[in-house]
């Protein structure tokens, strides 16, 4: 047993209490398990019925679906159905027309596009609206052409697109549906039958995902966004999971590192294997964290000075933030949802585990800065957003940027707060830029100057060749007085 104490399952507790009373999400619900099963849970707000939410009340779990990913491929490995080294056109031929960014370069295989070095840009506005496209329109996707920030295997930038191909390469090998493969071979066999990727299959009650209904939104103040239907991008982060589930799930992969591990679909050899650090994550991408960061196989690993290897993986979908993290040394974890856009309830269960193991010593952790250079595509986009900016137009934006832009925040709104930024600053829209900071090729980010400040201008494009827009975020920035 762990032996956590009252006093520290209070901390705990108070830690997502603060978040619900400070308005980040309407509901926040929480788990701490070790290797003997639950230690504790709580939950605070309202999940949508007047209750608060509980263990066996049922979120999207986003991208911790990843983890259930590679397990599903793993299994079909053991099984000597697949090979991880085999490229990733075996298995999508449309993948074929993919031009590739140099002429050396290797087709992805696909233990490439599981430790996220496929070479493709970071993507996740864009991706987490793909997720009910069918397998022909995810085709004609690829045959459109991707974008690459790095030649294929040598570089770590998180993927959807990656997972969605993994998720595609998984059902032709099984010769059945993505969400098929992965519940029969994972999920069941470890009786999780709260973790299912269609809503009404759940068994509890489902929390409606949400996000501010206006600007400066505050406590209540939300506006429900509709669920998403499986589809060719299930693969990324389509299940939907409890406290429960999740805490069974992370505690089964933390006891491949026990001396007793449990039994399962996927053996404790291929579990260990799925949370080795196998491709460095750069500090930029974890820019607050002092840990050494890698990514395995659908997990993310930080090398702790005190602690040791902690795991982990967040999931954000629109209206949903996941996570799940433990120590591989202690078996201890946290898992924690929050039904709000961008709530990173993250923040709060990394928070959590450090106070849980802190029960036993201290850690600490301090920002880690890091850039990067741009690509053709990123300054091409750049300068067709200075144009927007300067004269907003509803036509140009769909123009330059996915339709992501528009359904995230729309248009009228994000009209709005820009025209509020730059009054706020008096930037000078036609102004060369005075700094600029890139933490990937397909990133950008510039200040504008000002009379009382200066506009912070960022853009992120999507994994598509067009080179169009997935994040645009103007923000002020006002002199200190």
């Amino acid at each position: 047993m762990s032996g956590i104490d009252a006093r520290t399952i209070a901390e705990v507790d108070a830690l997502f209490r603060d978040r619900v009373e400070r308005g980040v999400a309407p509901s926040s619900v929480w788990g701490v398990f070790d290797r003997a099963g639950p230690v504790a849970s709580g939950g605070h707000g309202d999940r949508g019925d007047g209750l608060a939410p509980d263990a066996h009340t049922v979120h999207r779990i986003a991208s911790c679906t990843k983890s259930v990913t590679a397990a599903t491929l793993l299994a079909l490995v053991a099984d000597g159905r697949v090979r991880l080294d085999d490229p990733i056109t075996d298995f999508v031929p449309a993948f074929a027309d993919v031009a590739l960014p140099t002429a050396d370069s290797p087709v992805p295989t696909l233990r490439m596009l599981l430790t996220m070095s496929g070479g493709f840009p970071t993507d996740d506005p864009w991706a987490d609206r793909q997720e009910s496209l069918s397998d022909a329109e995810f085709d004609d996707v690829l045959r459109a052409g991707l974008l690459f920030d790095s030649v294929p295997g040598t570089r770590f930038a998180y993927s959807n697109t990656g997972y969605a191909l993994l998720g595609r390469a998984i059902a032709v090998v099984a010769g059945r549906p993505f969400t098929e493969v992965a519940t029969d071979l994972v999920l069941r066999p470890l009786g999780l039958g709260n973790t299912v990727f269609r809503a009404e299959d759940a068994h509890g009650h489902v929390v409606t995902g949400v996000r501010p209904a206006s600007d400066g939104a505050g406590v209540g103040d939300w506006e429900p966004l509709p669920l998403t239907g499986p589809g060719a991008f299930s693969s990324i982060g389509g299940l939907f999971s409890t406290v429960t589930d999740l805490a069974r799930w992370g505690r089964h992969l933390a006891s491949a590192f026990s001396d007793d591990p449990e039994a399962g679909p996927v053996s404790p050899a291929d579990r260990r294997l799925m949370q080795q650090a196998m491709r460095v994550v750069p500090a930029a991408v974890v820019p607050t964290s002092t840990r050494a960061t890698a990514y395995g196989f659908g997990l993310f690993v930080e090398q702790d000075p005190v602690f040791g290897e902690l795991v982990s993986h967040s999931g954000g979908y629109p209206g949903f933030s996941a996570h799940m993290r433990w120590s591989a040394r202690d078996g201890i974890g946290v898992v924690a949802f929050e039904n709000a856009t961008q709530a990173k309830v993250s923040a709060a269960a990394d928070r959590a585990l450090d106070v849980v193991l802190a029960a036993r010593t201290d850690g600490s952790s301090a920002p880690v800065p890091g850039t990067a250079p741009t690509v053709h595509a990123t300054r091409v986009a750049q300068a067709a957003v200075t144009r927007l900016l300067a004269d907003w137009d509803d036509d140009l934006a769909d123009a330059i940027c996915t339709p992501n832009v528009a359904m995230d925040v729309p248009y009228e709104r994000r009209r709005r707060v820009i025209a509020d930024a730059v009054a706020q600053v008096g930037a000078d829209l036609g102004a060369a830029p005075v700094d600029e900071q890139s933490s990937a090729p397909s990133h950008l980010r510039w200040w504008l100057p000002g009379t009382t400040g200066r506009l912070r201008v960022e853009i992120r494009l999507a994994p598509l060749a067009a080179g169009l827009v997935q994040t645009l975020v103007v923000r002020a920035e006002p002199s200190e007085r």
